[in-house]
């Protein structure tokens, strides 16, 4: 999974040719350590789309332009435009988070 320092390097790959995935969580989330083990085999099933990390507090900025006050979330895009969002502060399974990445190929 990449990872991008300043909030203007991850804004700018959102809008980069192709499909991204930009994944929200934070250090001290365990709802988002719940999903972190099973992200390597997310990746590995939906190699279309690269998949970006999102520390929440070191990029508070981009969580704050994109809407997103609950973590662990997804935003996904495709050649710059957003195609989807699972957004909110829930625990998500990986079928949940499979399901999601389903209905962006739809």
């Amino acid at each position: 999974m990449k990872q991008f320092k300043s909030d203007a390097e991850i804004m700018a790959e959102t809008k980069t040719p192709g499909k991204k995935v930009l994944f929200f969580s934070a250090g001290w989330c365990s709802d988002c350590a719940f999903i972190k083990p099973a992200m390597p085999d997310i990746e590995a099933e939906y190699p279309d789309y690269e998949f970006i990390a999102v520390d929440r507090d070191e990029n508070i900025e981009v969580a704050q332009d994109m809407a997103v006050f609950g973590i662990p979330s997804f935003i996904a895009f495709d050649n710059g435009k957003e195609i989807g969002r699972f957004v909110n502060k829930d625990r998500k399974t990986k079928q949940q988070v499979e399901s999601f990445m389903n209905g962006l190929n739809a």
